[in-house]
């Protein structure tokens, strides 16, 4: 079958690295790709949120199955747009509803779910420009530090963790009167702090049935010992070390079935990737959040080690046979680090010359901001590269990684040298 993938990211350079090595899969297009892409498959030049555009591309091509990478045309209601278009009938979108894309667009919206359902998470409470001094007053009664979370999308940037009182009440404001992540900010959901160890669990549901992928734990910061400003992630590793046969089973028992007999119970369409953000307290699993699709960069590390034939398993989710397949993990284990633009997450240039890829031996190089120009490789992102690597155990995997990284330049390429820092 015709294949297309919506985004341009890292996330989904590895799906099509993945979906190009199934004898299911026909022709790949990538919409609209980057430099990696373009190497195993037909890049389209379309925005992801064009969902007419998006048609089009579909219907030319003879696409049977769209797989949507970013958060975006979710939230705004690609899989619903799909349902109702008769042209479209047939073709299997994998990704959830508007209502289940909700559980990412908003985080009172997944708060309440969780809250609804018994899923364990922090205590919360949501407040708007109206009841900012309520707001103020709620922050009082918590203990530092404190969390702030933009209500809606922003870029994976809206989560502030601020140790001062008075700092925490001045950004509240910043949040609701100034908006500091506009829209996304209108309101706002002030959280317990947690204190503990984080780590991701992904869920691929057909809505009934489920199946646990590989667990994968990322690291945020753009500075060493994850420090400075937040990034869309520096590098992952898969498996996570201590996530042990007992704290998966909880996390099952407690997280994963209520997650998705919550979407039953609500009688929400949901055929896709289920993310569960985690925080291991002791010895006891929270939610800290929901995303409606795979993560960027732990899809570069929890894909490759799957060997099931993914475009057998996306088939199953979208016709609900999802527990009459079997998924085979690798053994090994898998990690990717980033590289990014000087100057990310603020500002930096593009259009810089990307050396070395060719010369790659033993890790696979998963493309994230790049596209071609003049016959070359340049940078067109913050982050650029995502090196990945397999091995017996996650430290022989990062020297892999580390070792071939040195092979690749560009100007000013910055990465983080401590992946994997906190489990060694």
């Amino acid at each position: 079958m015709n294949i297309l993938i919506l985004g341009s990211g890292g996330r989904e350079h590895t799906f099509a690295y993945k979906l190009a090595e199934s004898a299911n899969c026909d022709k790949l297009f990538v919409a609209p790709g980057n430099a990696g892409t373009a190497a195993i498959a037909t890049n389209v030049a379309l925005s992801v949120t064009d969902f007419e555009a998006v048609k089009n591309c579909v219907l030319e091509n003879k696409i049977k199955m769209v797989v949507v990478g970013p958060e975006d045309p979710l939230v705004h209601g690609i899989a619903d747009y799909f349902a109702e278009n008769k042209e479209l009938q047939g073709v299997m979108l994998i990704g959830p509803s508007k209502r289940g894309a909700l559980l990412e667009g908003s985080k009172e919206r997944a708060k309440e779910f969780m809250m609804q359902h018994n899923i364990p998470t922090a205590a919360y409470a949501s407040f708007t420009k109206k009841s900012l001094d309520a707001g103020k007053q709620f922050l009082e009664t918590l203990k530092a530090p404190y969390v702030l979370k933009a209500d809606g999308l922003a870029a994976g940037k809206g989560v502030l963790i601020l140790k001062d009182l008075q700092e925490a009440k001045q950004e509240l404001e910043n949040m609701l009167s100034h908006s500091k992540f506009g829209a996304a900010s209108e309101t706002v959901v002030i959280e317990e702090f947690l204190d503990g160890i984080e780590l991701s669990v992904f869920v691929l549901t057909d809505g009934k049935n489920y199946k646990i992928l590989p667990t994968a734990k990322d690291y945020k910061r753009i500075g060493e010992g994850d420090t400075g400003l937040n990034t869309g992630g520096m590098g992952a590793i898969s498996p996570v070390p201590f996530a042990n046969d007992v704290l998966m089973q909880k996390i099952e028992e407690r997280i994963v079935k209520p997650s998705v007999l919550g979407l039953q119970k609500e009688k929400i369409d949901y055929k896709g990737f289920l993310f569960i953000g985690l925080i291991k307290v002791g010895d006891e699993p929270y939610v800290i959040e929901y995303n409606v699709r795979m993560g960027d960069p732990e899809t570069e590390v929890v894909l490759p080690r799957i060997k099931t034939d993914l475009v057998n398993l996306l088939e199953a989710t979208y016709h609900q046979t999802l527990n009459k397949i079997d998924v085979s993990i690798d053994d090994r284990a898998a990690t990717t680090v980033m590289l990014v633009s000087g100057g990310y997450p603020e500002a930096y240039e593009k259009g810089k010359e990307i050396s070395g890829i060719s010369e790659i031996s033993d890790s696979i190089v998963f493309h994230a901001g790049t596209t071609q120009k003049e016959g070359k490789v340049v940078t067109n992102g913050g982050r650029v590269l995502a090196v990945t690597s397999l091995d017996t155990d996650y430290k022989l995997a990062l020297k892999k990684s580390y070792q071939n990284i040195a092979k690749l330049s560009f100007d000013r390429m910055y990465y983080r040298s401590d992946i994997g820092f906190d489990l060694f």
